[in-house]
C-alpha cells in the first residue's frame, strides 16, 4: 500500500510536466546535421510551448525542400519549419509563429532571412541586430510581420 501512495504521489508531482508535453504544438524542422544555431532555435521553441522535431538533410535537398514548400529564394535561411499547415524559414521568435497561428493568414509562412545576429538562436537578444519578420504570401510577395529593432 505505502508503495502504491508513492507511486500515486509521484506520478501527480509529473502530471502538469506531462500535460505540458501533451499540449506542445509540434514543428517539424528540417535541417543539415551539426548546425548549432539550428538546435538553438529549436530549443527556443521548446521553451515556448513547441515540440520541435528535427529531420537533418544534405544542402542541395534542404535548399530544394524550401523552394518546393513556397520560400522565395530571398528570403531563405539555414533551416525550415513546417507547423499546422504553414512554413517558417530561419530564426523566426516563437511569438510570431503563435500568433501566425491564431490569426490563421491566407499565406505560406514566415522568414527571418539570412541569420541576424540576437535573433533565437543566434547570440543574445539584448544585444540583437535588427531584423523583420517576413509573411510570405502564396504568390511568393512579403509583406513585414514585426520587427524588432537593435537591442
Amino acid at each position: 500500500m505505502r508503495r502504491m501512495i508513492q507511486a500515486l504521489a509521484i506520478t501527480l508531482a509529473l502530471l502538469p510536466a506531462a500535460q505540458a508535453l501533451a499540449e506542445a504544438t509540434p514543428i517539424d524542422v528540417r535541417k543539415t546535421n551539426g548546425c548549432g544555431c539550428c538546435l538553438s532555435w529549436m530549443n527556443h521553441l521548446e521553451e515556448n510551448g513547441f515540440a520541435p522535431i528535427g529531420q537533418d538533410m544534405f544542402g542541395g535537398l534542404l535548399v530544394r525542400f524550401k523552394l518546393d514548400n513556397g520560400v522565395p529564394q530571398r528570403m531563405v535561411s539555414c533551416h525550415t519549419g513546417l507547423v499546422d499547415g504553414y512554413v517558417i524559414e530561419g530564426h523566426v521568435p516563437a511569438a510570431d509563429i503563435r500568433r501566425l497561428l491564431n490569426e490563421r493568414p491566407d499565406a505560406v509562412g514566415l522568414a527571418v532571412p539570412g541569420m541576424p545576429y540576437g535573433s533565437p538562436g543566434m547570440g543574445p537578444e539584448d544585444e540583437r541586430d535588427a531584423y523583420d519578420v517576413f509573411l510570405i504570401q502564396k504568390d511568393g510577395s512579403t509583406e513585414i510581420f514585426s520587427s524588432y529593432p537593435a537591442g
